[in-house]
């Protein structure tokens, strides 16, 4: 806080004594008499004054106090992480992946890779060799050093309470309301919980702590515009929005946040009419380069670094491209495939569509419209994804003693299921989820059939040839036209219902769309005896091109996560349960003889911080209505510490709450955990707000408020901290933590 100083002009004396003094200590008084002071004096006064042990933590409480906090954070979330040697909860997916790092496997996954590969670096340093399967509730191996894997993933959890300390400092909240957050931080015992497995979480929560960090710090450098720190902070914060998106896609809600904040910055500076326009230039080109184009980059490194270390053919590599799968190492795809497609070959046909599958079909028909054999994309290999190419039923049978036909392009072609011996077909009945596409289907065999079981090839490009009287295996992209009705073959990014397995729908669109990849098709694998066979990995796919497809995918396979009518999941909850703390979640069995944990808020700091989203709401309504009225009550600085001390922590609880309102997939009770972290600070702002009269008052009072505030919310941790550290023995003995039926602490 700066302070003005008020000073006297030099160069004009108020007598002629003082203009011809010389430069010689002054002694004068205010009212310009010179005084003379002892030699005990002037022994006194070169003595240092008596500091005492409170003065000095009063002034070096910004590094005392964080120090302090941040001990005992990695107290609560690393004291008996071994405790339990099962795999708990989510453990059995991530611990998988992480496994897959090091064994250098390529798999799917619908988050993108930076948490998974921190996973898989916490393997590394514990000296594992990814060859743990990870299942849910196994026990851990002796060799496998599953404690360090956890304190690891526990670092990212405890310092987040370091983070929420300066980023209340930054927010301009009082030494107590500071002190308030973090304990609200420190002593929420969903965080301590989570924080403690092997989970994305905690490294999803730290990543949104330093980007609410980073734009806080930058926000208050704006009066320090294009200065080094605030470039500093400016990057930090691109970072920081890049890293939170790579381990979720749940971080789009923080950089959500930041970009609003940033498009009302840039707002307010185009209405600043004293600005220069290069200089309102030069705020846009440092936005657009810090905020948009760095997240970018740390999200595709992210992705790079991911496909660099995955070089090895896994359980994912049917979501990628065939080109991709052909350069994995181990992989079979095109693997001694004939170059060239003839009739009489089996083939796998593989959609091109970003997150597209292989042309698949089974035996179960659909429940309504022609009632005929199903056909979908699957994403896994499966011998009823192998289709035989065969002439139309206009041309001579198949003889395969007879030369060798290259179907090419505008050939017409059938393509007969290998399993059931079916042909691809469709007919004008709607498709069953998209109505506006014909529906297709596996009808007839080899010999039953009509000419709707013609299919037209129209090649778009070869990677490896402009010849296009052939198909060649990976690198012929074609297209596939019902001769009979003239749509072509698609496949989407919608899902069937359960009685289509999830898998993707397939129908034939009858709108004429070259440049639509979800109608692009491309021989993966390939099996001719007649032929010899080809190099599949002298063509490479681009990077760019394999990000966008893998990214799609994962959009894909995360729309698909719906809940299922069919099961009951006991763990799965709704939005509306979360800030009431209505629910909490069993993460393992609850047999008396494993150690159980429960993840449950702390009921002050849920009940609290909700409560205080809905005084805030009054406060705004309040001070909206006297303000329309002509009453100005509030300075510009108690209006500017409204607005980006507790308004943007609302819009960041709102952003993080209101898309899984809407959204259809399956919830669970984490899901809200980055929200509730904006939440804290908006009741950090309420209550900083509503005791500032009492600050003025008497401090004492302030404190005794605040000190009440202090004991009940680690009161409540301390009483909940069995949940957290581990329940052992018989869980009845927890009775009196189940307040609530919901709570399902006790059986």
């Amino acid at each position: 806080m700066a302070f003005e100083q008020g000073g006297q002009a030099t160069g004009i004396a108020q007598d002629g004594h003082n203009l011809r003094r010389r430069n010689v200590p002054d002694h004068s008084t205010s009212n310009g008499s010179v005084t003379q002071t002892s030699p005990d004096e002037d022994k006194k006064k070169s003595q240092k004054p008596n500091t005492s042990i409170l003065q000095i933590l009063d002034e070096w409480e910004f590094l005392f106090a964080p120090l302090l906090f941040t001990l005992v954070s990695f107290f609560t979330r690393m004291y008996k992480i071994g405790l339990s040697n099962i795999v708990t909860w989510d453990e059995a997916h991530f611990g998988k992946f992480g496994s897959h790092y090091l064994k250098r496997e390529f798999y799917f996954d619908v988050h993108p890779p930076l948490g998974k590969m921190l996973v898989g670096l916490s393997g590394h340093l514990a000296g594992y060799n990814g060859s743990f399967e990870f299942k849910s509730g196994e026990t851990y191996p002796e060799e496998l050093n599953y404690t360090f894997m956890r304190l690891f993933n526990s670092a990212f959890g405890a310092l987040c309470v370091p983070l929420a300390y300066f980023t209340a400092r930054e927010l301009n909240f009082r030494r107590s309301t500071v002190w308030l957050v973090t304990l609200m931080v420190l002593c929420e015992n969903s965080y301590a919980t989570i924080s403690r497995f092997i989970l994305l979480d905690s490294m999803l929560l730290f990543f949104t702590f330093t980007t609410v960090l980073c734009w806080s710090r930058f926000h208050s450098l704006q009066k320090q515009s294009f200065s080094p720190e605030w470039f500093l902070w400016l990057f930090l914060s691109g970072i920081s929005i890049g890293c939170v998106t790579s381990v979720k896609w749940v971080g789009l809600f923080c950089t959500a946040l930041v970009g609003l904040y940033t498009a009302e910055d840039l707002w307010n500076k185009f209405g600043d009419l004293k600005m220069p326009k290069t200089t309102l230039a030069s705020h846009l080109v440092a936005r657009v380069v810090g905020l948009i184009v760095v997240p970018l980059l740390v999200y595709m490194f992210s992705f790079w670094v991911h496909f660099a270390v995955l070089e090895n053919s896994g359980p994912g590599d049917a979501q990628m491209s065939s080109l991709f799968q052909a350069n994995l190492r181990g992989t079979e795809v095109g693997k001694d495939s004939p170059l060239e497609v003839a009739y009489g070959s089996r083939a796998t046909i593989k959609n091109m569509g970003y997150g597209g599958g292989l042309l698949h079909s089974h035996v179960q028909t659909y429940p309504e419209g022609s009632q005929q054999q199903q056909v979908t994309c699957y994403h896994h290999k499966d011998s009823n994804n192998d289709w035989f190419f065969y002439p139309n039923r206009n041309e001579p049978l198949y003889d395969p003693e007879a030369p060798l036909v290259f179907p090419g392009d505008k050939s017409v072609i059938r393509l007969i299921h290998s399993q059931t011996g079916r042909n691809l077909h469709s007919h004008a009945v709607s498709a069953p989820i998209t109505k506006g596409d014909y529906e297709v289907s596996s009808y007839g065999n080899t010999t039953v059939g009509d000419e709707k079981d013609h299919w037209t090839v129209e090649v778009v490009s070869d990677a490896a040839s402009r010849d296009r009287s052939k198909l060649r295996t990976l690198t012929t992209a074609f297209r596939l036209k019902h001769t009979s009705l003239g749509c072509y073959l698609r496949a989407g990014t919608v899902n069937l219902p359960q009685w289509g397995f999830k898998q993707i729908e397939v129908t034939c669109v009858k709108s004429n769309n070259p440049r639509d990849v979800y109608t692009h098709w491309n021989v993966e694998a390939h099996w001719n005896e007649r032929l010899p066979a080809g190099d599949p990995g002298s063509y490479k796919s681009p990077f760019i091109r394999d990000f966008i497809h893998l990214n799609v995918a994962m959009m894909t396979s995360n729309n698909a996560l719906v809940p299922d009518p069919d099961k009951q999941d006991d763990l799965a909850s709704q939005f509306w349960q979360w800030p009431i703390l209505h629910v909490g979640l069993r993460m393992c069995g609850w047999d008396d003889k494993i150690v159980k944990y429960f993840l449950l808020g702390n009921p002050a700091v849920y009940w609290g911080s909700t409560f205080c989203l809905f005084v805030f709401a009054g406060m705004l309504v309040w001070y909206l209505i006297r303000w329309q009225r002509g009453y100005e009550e509030l300075k510009p600085a108690e209006i500017d510490q409204i607005h980006y001390g507790g308004l943007y922590p609302v819009a960041g609880w709102f952003l993080h709450y209101l898309p899984f309102v809407a959204m259809a997939r399956v919830t669970y009770v984490h899901h809200y955990y980055p929200a509730l972290y904006f939440a804290i600070l908006t009741e950090g702002f309420v209550i900083d707000w509503v005791t500032r009269p009492l600050a003025r008052k008497d401090r004492r009072i302030e404190w005794a408020v605040y000190g009440v505030l202090y004991g009940v919310i680690v009161g409540l941790f301390v009483l909940f901290r069995a949940i957290v550290f581990g329940m052992e023995g018989r869980n009845q003995q927890w009775s009196h933590l189940k307040w609530f039926d919901r709570w399902r602490i006790t059986d």
